[in-house]
């Protein structure tokens, strides 16, 4: 008996033991999810179908938060080319005067939405596959990516068609966007493998059940399909169906008499930004109980997959799995926040290509006051929608180990201390305003930029000159990294010059 080889044991037909791969795993040293990973796994917005045997990249399980993001760049091209850009400042009444069709002006904005997702997915399929990535499932991330945008572009038609103004057509789309990622959360949280109906409903999720890197299904790109060509013969419907300047939602009028709050510069700022400010806050509250909820299973999400567990690493620091998962999301948020900053500083170039601060500038109020009522707003406006994300993400994790006090100290300071980086993105925006401000779009350009860099460099390994372009890579990874003073001196030293230098144009250009 002793010569004898003993017979490999049968495997039990149980829910964790019936997969074949399962019992040699377990015999090298995997061990089987714990109850809160299993439903931390669950609850994962990124997670695909089959993550649990296949382990796909984290570009795969990031998927989502790219398809927001191109979905936030197609709402902003389509609200400015026919809304924003168009009809408020009377360039289309003047082309509709000329030998040019109606829906003209829609069908360019389509395009160029179109033509900016196209891009965006053959760089992300590109990159993904020249790192060494399946090329199949680098396609299907480009795609579901692009498809999203793509969608949201034809929903962000629709919204300017039915609103009278910008603002309210991005915040129609803002919201349909807000509702479409909940739905997957909700669907994530409640299913295991993506399946449930709340899943399925929303269009963020589609790129989910896409299943990158994890077994694609390539027919989901027909819903994608078939959803924006329906978005898009609704928005050419209305278009055709209103006239010129109106809108099918009709604009609710004012009070007769103004409150106290708006006799000055700063209340009238306030009173412009404040629903965009309340829109974020809430979206970064939201958007870290989700990112914090499934911090805690960080270790068993990547599990073995060493590649994985290296770009987390390099996006969040060396300091742990589960504490480089938060730092990386600190980071997501803090790049996600030079949007809004963005917006809000060259919201004063809307005011005044929209030829309304004229009539501000006519009274007793300078230039640098004016300009300088929307900065207090778009610089102290990042810091409580970071602390917002920051009291979500660090709430969960402490919660789960009943360490409340000792855990939302360094996760909030960690969302915090992204503030330096995007105050001087900030101040660029600032820069580019008072000195050239046709050149405004170049913000935007600068913003996203940034945004690639940080979410692109680390998977595909940029130089670290390419990596030390973008102010967030000259923060110290937090929480758990060592930090030092100097890049909290000299950002914030940095972006105050750029703000000075465009005050000091706005206050000596032409106005308009």
């Amino acid at each position: 008996m002793a010569g004898r080889r003993r017979a490999a044991p049968p495997y039990r037909l149980c829910p964790r033991r019936c997969d074949p791969v399962a019992q040699p795993l377990r015999r090298r040293g995997h061990r089987p999810l714990r109850p809160a990973a299993r439903r931390a796994r669950r609850r994962a917005p990124g997670r695909a179908a089959g993550a649990l045997r296949t382990r796909p990249h984290q570009e795969g399980r990031m998927a989502g938060f790219g398809a927001v993001l191109a979905a936030v760049m197609s709402l902003l091209i389509v609200v400015r080319h026919t809304r924003e850009e168009e009809e408020e400042e009377g360039r289309q009444e003047l082309l509709s005067a000329a030998v040019v069709g109606r829906r003209a002006p829609l069908t360019a904005a389509l395009l160029t939405a179109l033509t900016a997702n196209a891009l965006l997915a053959v760089v992300i399929a590109g990159g993904t596959a020249l790192s060494g990535r399946p090329a199949a499932g680098s396609l299907a991330l480009g795609l579901a990516i692009g498809g999203t945008g793509t969608l949201f572009a034809g929903l962000a038609a629709i919204a300017a068609q039915l609103t009278e103004g910008a603002r309210l057509a991005k915040g129609l789309t803002g919201a349909a966007l807000g509702l479409a990622f909940a739905l997957r959360a909700a669907g994530d949280a409640a299913t295991a493998d993506a399946a449930s109906p709340l899943t399925w409903l929303s269009p963020v999720g589609w790129s989910e059940n896409l299943r990158p890197y994890a077994g694609e299904r390539w027919w989901i790109l027909l819903l994608f399909l078939a959803a924006t060509a329906l978005a898009g013969s609704a928005a050419y419907a209305l278009t055709a169906r209103r006239d010129l300047g109106m809108s099918f939602l009709p604009a609710r009028p004012g009070p007769a008499l103004a409150p106290r709050s708006l006799s000055g510069p700063f209340g009238l700022a306030w009173r412009l930004q404040r629903a965009t400010l309340l829109g974020w806050t809430t979206g970064f509250l939201c958007a870290g109980a989700v990112f914090g909820g499934i911090a805690e299973g960080a270790s068993d999400l990547v599990g073995g997959n060493q590649q994985t567990r290296e770009i987390v690493e390099r996006m969040g620091g060396q300091q742990g799995l589960t504490e480089a998962f938060l730092a990386t999301m600190a980071g997501l948020l803090g790049m996600v926040a030079a949007l809004y900053a963005a917006g809000a500083v060259l919201r004063l170039r809307g005011e005044e290509t929209g030829e309304r601060a004229e009539p501000v500038l006519a009274g007793a109020v300078g230039r640098l006051r004016w300009a300088g009522s929307h900065l207090v707003i778009a610089y102290g406006g990042t810091a409580v929608i970071l602390a917002s994300g920051g009291l979500g993400l660090g709430l969960a994790p402490g919660l789960s180990v009943d360490d409340l006090g000792g855990q939302l100290g360094p996760v909030l300071a960690a969302a915090l201390s992204q503030v330096p980086a995007v105050w001087t993105l900030t101040g660029l925006a600032v820069l580019v305003f008072g000195l050239s401000p046709k050149a405004t779009p170049a913000v935007w350009a600068l913003v996203g930029g940034c945004l690639a860099i940080g979410w692109l460099g680390p998977s595909l390994k940029f130089p670290a000159w390419a990596m030390n372009l973008s102010p967030y890579s000259h923060l110290p990874k937090l929480p758990g990294a060592d930090a030092t003073a100097t890049p909290f001196l000299w950002l914030p030293a940095l972006s105050a010059l750029f703000a000075l230098l465009g005050l000091v144009g706005v206050r000596r250009r032409d106005i308009g």
